[in-house]
């Protein structure tokens, strides 16, 4: 079956136009960052570089040569900034600048039959590289960020690559044919139809790229203190039946912020907040990366150490007061020095509810407040 190479660019181009209008679209929702715009465009210029080449022959050839391709180069260019953007790279607008103007160059300065293979050699170089650098990014982002959509992107992307730089050395050895469109499109025609199969199928990959990650930030705000960044109540719980029933035993710390309640209605909750998020900073340098960190309520936080005991627990808790006092004293603003009064007991995780295994640390917190508070206090028997 011979396919009509025309006929397939214009349906290229259409489903670029389609493809840019639902990633503007998703933008709008409000949901994403500004990376569906990036796509969007992108789209929409990879779309009006396929349209004008479709009439090559039928218009001036400055707009269905030089104007058709640099658009079409445009939008590859985009696409890559898209990316890095949506990676939170540095976007060189220069660079995009350079390639965009020699591009023009260099296919004005190759014109008519004769010009055919220098312009595929340089549309072919163009889009080679952009697909290696896009295929490169969300490698990254797939190895980074656990996006699954961002592999399946490397995985749309890392063909064209190589049909690129078969085209590339098709050109130098030139044996592209002299046109865009030869009266026998042959295996042209069959490679030209896969690649609006590609457009379709990357357009969707980008959207679920964009799709997965909001998910997984509303999941992660939806299992976060949005003040402390520290695990709240119902993460806590989440992460807790996600352990393993066994005999995996870890150390519990219930922490409380000793005058945090008259420290905020003297100074106000801005001074609350700034104390609270200056605790949660100070844990975390204290703290493993295995370890969790958790917001109870208030100024009231625990924390699990796993794999430790109540002797190493108790000297992480000194480290944590000691170093949070240290803190403190550096605001002369707050007069009135927080301590933190700390209960440790030894847990075993899995397979038992958050209020049960608050319990024993519950129990030595409180000793410690009773015994005149800035202290830590351990559990008087260990766990069975």
């Amino acid at each position: 079956m011979i396919l009509d190479l025309r006929t397939i660019f214009v349906t290229g181009a259409l489903t670029c136009f389609i493809i840019g209008a639902m990633q503007l679209m998703t933008f709008a929702t409000g949901r994403f960052t500004r990376s569906p715009v990036w796509w969007g465009v992108s789209s929409l210029c990879i779309g009006t570089g396929l349209l004008g080449a479709a009439f090559r022959g039928t218009i001036p050839d400055i707009v269905s040569i030089e104007f058709a391709n640099t658009a079409l180069l445009a939008g590859c260019l985009l696409l890559l900034l898209g990316i890095r953007s949506f990676a939170g790279r540095e976007l060189n607008w220069f660079g995009f600048g350079v390639v965009l103007l020699g591009s023009w160059a260099l296919l004005a300065l190759s014109p008519g039959i004769e010009g055919y293979s220098t312009r595929v050699m340089v549309v072919a170089t163009v889009m080679a590289l952009c697909d290696a650098a896009i295929v490169r990014e969300a490698v990254r982002l797939g190895r980074q960020e656990g996006l699954r959509s961002a592999w399946l992107l490397a995985i749309l992307f890392a063909p064209t690559v190589v049909i690129y730089a078969g085209r590339i050395a098709l050109a130098a050895l030139d044996r592209v044919g002299t046109t865009l469109f030869p009266s026998e499109s042959g295996a042209t025609g069959w490679l030209a139809a896969s690649g609006v199969a590609f457009i379709i199928l990357r357009g969707q990959a980008l959207l679920m790229l964009a799709a997965e990650r909001s998910n997984r930030m509303l999941a992660t705000l939806a299992r976060r203190d949005s003040l402390t960044g520290a695990m709240n109540r119902s993460g806590l719980e989440q992460w807790l039946a996600q352990q393993s029933r066994g005999e995996r035993r870890a150390a519990l710390l219930l922490v409380d912020i000793d005058h945090f309640k008259r420290l905020n209605d003297t100074l106000g909750h801005a001074a609350g907040d700034r104390i609270l998020r200056l605790f949660a900073d100070s844990v975390r340098e204290q703290l493993r990366s295995t370890d969790i960190l958790a917001r109870q309520g208030g100024d009231e936080f625990a924390i699990i150490l796993p794999d430790v005991g109540v002797r190493e627990a108790v000297r992480v808790a000194e480290r944590i007061r000691h170093d949070f006092r240290d803190k403190i004293a550096d605001l002369a603003e707050i007069r009135l020095q927080p301590t933190l009064s700390i209960g440790v007991a030894e847990i075993e995780l899995g397979g038992r509810e958050l209020d049960d295994l608050l319990v024993e640390a519950d129990e030595a917190l409180y000793r410690a407040k009773r015994l005149g508070r800035d202290r830590v206090q351990a559990q008087l028997k260990p766990a069975a």
